[in-house]
């Protein structure tokens, strides 16, 4: 599957990058996560549809203040997860409210 961008309200959330355009290694390295190929990995998980991650970003800025997880389950669940940079709390808060929505609706899964 093809990475999902999904407008939050107030933040736009997209794939995770690491181009010439857009690096969210620095940030992500501030939230705790320095795997060398984090970033691919989590492109690789897309494809293979095991994981599906979004960058929580301020949409003028493309900054990444949160990321989100959605992992498929058998029976037709998801577990969705995230973590946010220090104070962009309510940035996850309403990625997490997006992404429930979107793996509802358009994936046919329900949150476990």
């Amino acid at each position: 599957m093809e990475p999902i961008e999904i407008n939050a309200g107030s933040w736009y959330l997209r794939a995770l990058r690491a181009d010439d355009r857009v690096d969210d290694r620095p940030a992500l390295a501030e939230g705790g996560i320095t795997e060398p190929g984090y970033v691919e990995r989590r492109a690789r998980e897309w494809d293979a549809e095991t994981h599906l991650s979004w960058a929580v970003c301020v949409p003028t800025t493309a900054e990444l203040v949160a990321e989100i997880g959605a992992t498929p389950q058998p029976g037709g669940t998801v577990t969705i997860s995230g973590w946010s940079r220090p104070g962009y709390e309510h940035a996850l808060e309403e990625g997490l409210a997006a992404v429930r929505r979107f793996v509802a609706g358009a994936l046919g899964l329900q949150p476990a």
